[in-house]
């Protein structure tokens, strides 16, 4: 049997629970009922990766019950030490206090390769985007931005990279040669101009690094999707699994470029959307130590771009391709690079 099926086995993970999570909470003196609810359960012969909530009754002293979601997410191949290590260092720096939350890592399971952490428990932006909440948007938004600032500000010189790997765009998994390599043989077509705007994005974020030894801590992966509504005045960011050093220029491209795209769909109205990329990037700026110059707008402007690479290139080597997704997204960057490209 994979061991991943214990993961959906009530009893097993009760006497879990009531090994890690117990002695974390001194109210708390049993575990009851858990409601097992997957959101991704691939489980083949011998690997898997499972994204699981756990709805868990646990008992407290005084006889009460107290519901708490616990997730876990584990991969067979795939490492999340790492996430939960980034996660518990934010935690351990002031990050589960405040109106600028995380979810509260719990324990990580060297058995299943797999994190537990409490969610988070509301809806994301992209929630009040689909329904053009405005009111709600243009609340959540600035203090998004006010989380990375906070992000932002951590020294990062004697700060572990939690994923190496993803400190660059060259090595971001996929992989930029893997990519390539997939265009060439699916999109032969597209491998010139994927080559090309690669190469330009690639060599500009080299040029920064090699400019400057100064590198900060980043979420790696900024997007509304991310950015839990708790409450009227709390946020919570979630999914620390790209949590790397690199230039904090990329969250801030990746945020409002995800901001636009995902806007543009639901919302549709361009002059909005200017108006809350604008409201993310001025809070931002208000809230961190920052200026905008003409060499971190540079750097915005290239992470923009490769962001916007990045959604194309999913649509084109998913399963289940989108080719006609992609070709605008294609069409965007080569115009802001002043590459001809035409489809």
């Amino acid at each position: 049997m994979n061991r991943a099926s214990r993961l959906f086995d009530e009893l097993y993970v009760r006497n879990l629970f009531r090994q890690e999570i117990l002695p974390k909470y001194s109210d708390f003196v049993d575990v009851g009922k858990i409601a097992i609810k997957p959101y991704k359960k691939l489980i083949w012969e011998t690997t898997y990766h499972v994204v699981i909530e756990y709805k868990t009754v646990f008992i407290t002293r005084e006889k009460k019950k107290r519901q708490l979601s616990i997730i876990c997410s584990a991969h067979s191949n795939e490492p999340r030490l790492n996430f939960y290590e980034g996660m518990q260092f934010l935690w351990n720096k002031g990050f589960g206090n405040g109106y600028y939350s995380i979810p509260r890592p719990l324990f990580y399971s060297e058995y299943f390769n797999g994190l537990f952490y409490r969610a988070a428990k509301g809806n994301n932006l992209y929630t009040y985007i689909k329904t053009n909440d405005r009111q709600e948007i243009e609340s959540i938004i600035p203090k998004a931005a006010v989380w990375f600032a906070k992000l932002h500000r951590l020294p990062a010189a004697d700060v572990k990279n939690f994923n190496a790997k993803n400190s660059r765009i060259a090595t971001v998994l996929p992989g930029l040669e893997h990519i390539l390599l997939r265009v060439q043989h699916d999109y032969p077509n597209l491998h010139n101009i994927f080559s090309e705007l690669y190469k330009v994005i690639n060599n500009n974020e080299k040029y920064f690094f090699n400019s400057t030894d100064k590198r900060w801590l980043i979420h790696g992966d900024a997007h509304p999707e991310n950015i839990i509504r708790m409450s009227r005045r709390k946020i919570a960011v979630i999914d620390f699994s790209d949590l790397c050093i690199a230039d904090f220029a990329r969250d801030l491209g990746c945020f409002i470029q995800q901001l636009g795209y995902m806007s543009n769909r639901k919302i549709g109205d361009r002059d909005y959307i200017k108006k809350i990329q604008q409201l993310f990037l001025d809070s931002y700026f208000k809230a961190s130590k920052y200026s905008l110059d003409d060499n971190l707008q540079f750097r915005i402007d290239n992470y923009y771009n490769w962001t916007t690479m990045r959604t194309a290139t999913h649509f084109l080597i998913k399963d289940g391709p989108e080719p006609e997704r992609a070709l605008p997204l294609i069409k965007e960057v080569a115009d802001r690079l002043k590459i001809n490209f035409s489809f």
